[in-house]
C-alpha cells in the first residue's frame, strides 16, 4: 500500500513524502532506518495512490530522459550525494508520473539497492545499455563521469532528432500545401471551367477531359479518398506505436534505395556509440554487443551482432566480421581493426560515431536541399499542367473568333 507520511530528519528538517510498504508498522521501521523520525503516517487515497506510483511501463520522453541525466550528472559533479540530487530533480519535475519515477529510485536507494538495480523497474525509460553504464560507474566509484557520459550520447541523440524532424518540416509543408492547392482546383475551379466549356460548345482536347472526368468524381465521391486519407493516417500511427510496427518499418526503411544509406549510417552512429562508451567503462565486450544489439530491432544489424560474437568465441576479431559485412564501410572496419591491434577498441569505435554523426548531418542537409527543388518542380508541373489544359479550349476559341 502507500503510505503518506510526515518526519523529522537527523538535522530537524522537515520530511513528507510517500513510502510503498505492506503496513504501516514496515513503513515506520523503514524510514526508521533512514534516519527519520516520523511523526504522522497514513494510507493514501485511492484516487492519490494511482499518481503516487510510476507504472513500470512508463516510458520518459528523450527530453526529460536528457534533463534528468544532465542534471543528475552536474549535481554528482558538483559534489552532491545520490540522494539529494535526486531528490532536487524531482522537484523540478511537473509530471505526477515522472515524480513518482524519481521517488521510487530515490526509496530503493534509501534502502539500500544501487541506482541501476532500481533503474531496472523502469525498462521503458532506462534500457540495459544505460543500466549498465550506470552500473559500471557505481562499481568503479566513477557515477559522475559516467552520468556525464550518459548526457553527452543522449543530448548528441537529441541533436540529431530534432536535425531530421528540422530537416523534415519544410518539405512536408511544401507536400501538403501542394496536394491541397491541386485538390483545390479540383474540386472548386475546374468545375466551373466545365460549365463554361458546356455553355460556349467548344471542342474539349483529351487532357482537358481527363481533368473535368476527374473533377466530377471527385466532385461525387469526394468521401472515398477522403476516408481512403484518414484510414491510412490512422493505420500509419497505430504502425508507428506499436514495438511490432516499429520494427517492420525498420527493417523496411534499411532496403528502400533512396533510404537505405541515411537509415544503416544512423543505426550504425547510434551502435557504435553506444558500443565505444560501453567497452571504455570496463564492460566485457562481449556483454557490451549484446547490450548494443539490443539497440535496435533491424534484422540486417542483429545477424551483424550474432557474427560477431560467434566469431569471438571462436578466437577471430570484430573487424574481420566487419570487414566481410556488405553494409559496413571498409573505412569504419579499417579504423576499428587498428583499435583492436593497439588495444584501443572501445575509443576507435567512439571515433567512427564521431565520423558517422558529423558525415550524417551532411547527409541530412544535402537530402534536404535535394527534396525541397524536386517538390517545387512537381508542384510547378502538376499545377502548370492544369492550368494549360484548362486554357487550351479557351485558345482555341479565341483562335476561331479571330
Amino acid at each position: 500500500m502507500n503510505l503518506s507520511y510526515e518526519a523529522v530528519d537527523a538535522a530537524g528538517s522537515a520530511v513528507a513524502d510517500v513510502i510503498d510498504a505492506t503496513d504501516p508498522a514496515e513503513a515506520i521501521e523503514r524510514l526508521r532506518r533512514r534516519g527519520l523520525f516520523v511523526k504522522k503516517i497514513s494510507e493514501v487515497e485511492a484516487a492519490k495512490a494511482t499518481t503516487a506510483r510510476a507504472p513500470a511501463t512508463l516510458k520518459l520522453p528523450l527530453k526529460p530522459l536528457v534533463f534528468l541525466t544532465r542534471q543528475l550528472a552536474i549535481l554528482l559533479k558538483a559534489g552532491s550525494a545520490l540522494v539529494p540530487a535526486l531528490q532536487v530533480i524531482r522537484r523540478q519535475l511537473k509530471k505526477p508520473a515522472h515524480e513518482a519515477m524519481i521517488r521510487s529510485l530515490i526509496n530503493d536507494l534509501e534502502d539500500g539497492l544501487p541506482l541501476a538495480d532500481a533503474m531496472r523497474k523502469f525498462p521503458e525509460t532506462f534500457d540495459p545499455a544505460y543500466r549498465a553504464v550506470v552500473a559500471a560507474g557505481e562499481a568503479s566509484a566513477t557515477l559522475p563521469a559516467m552520468m556525464d557520459r550518459l548526457a553527452s550520447i543522449l543530448v548528441r541523440r537529441r541533436a540529431l532528432r530534432n536535425k531530421i524532424l528540422g530537416a523534415m518540416t519544410y518539405p512536408l509543408v511544401l507536400l501538403v500545401m501542394s496536394i491541397n492547392v491541386v485538390c483545390g482546383m479540383m474540386m472548386f475551379v475546374v468545375p466551373r471551367f466545365a460549365g463554361m466549356f458546356k455553355t460556349i460548345g467548344v471542342e474539349i482536347p483529351w487532357s482537358t477531359q481527363f481533368l473535368l472526368n476527374v473533377s466530377g468524381w471527385l466532385e461525387q465521391y469526394w468521401a472515398i479518398p477522403a476516408g481512403a486519407a484518414i484510414v491510412l493516417g490512422v493505420g500509419l500511427f497505430l504502425l508507428l506505436g506499436s514495438k511490432p510496427g516499429r520494427r517492420v518499418l525498420v527493417n523496411v526503411q534499411t532496403e528502400i534505395p533512396l533510404m537505405k544509406r541515411l537509415t544503416s549510417r544512423l543505426i550504425q552512429a547510434r551502435i557504435y556509440r553506444t558500443l565505444g562508451t560501453l567497452i571504455e567503462c570496463r564492460v566485457g565486450v562481449l556483454d557490451a554487443l549484446e547490450l548494443s544489439r539490443e539497440i535496435t530491432g533491424n534484422r540486417r544489424f542483429r545477424r551483424l551482432f550474432d557474427d560477431i560474437v560467434e566469431a569471438l568465441t571462436s578466437g577471430d576479431r570484430i573487424s574481420s566480421v566487419l570487414l566481410r559485412s556488405d553494409f559496413i564501410e571498409p573505412s569504419l572496419a579499417y579504423s576499428i581493426q587498428t583499435g583492436e591491434e593497439n588495444g584501443a577498441l572501445g575509443p576507435s569505435i567512439s571515433y567512427c560515431a564521431d565520423i558517422l554523426e558529423e558525415e550524417n548531418a551532411e547527409l541530412i542537409a544535402a537530402m534536404t536541399r535535394l527534396v525541397e527543388p524536386m517538390i517545387l518542380v512537381v508542384m510547378g508541373v502538376v499545377v502548370g499542367g492544369v492550368a494549360i489544359s484548362l486554357f487550351l479550349p479557351l485558345f482555341d476559341v479565341t483562335a476561331a473568333l479571330g
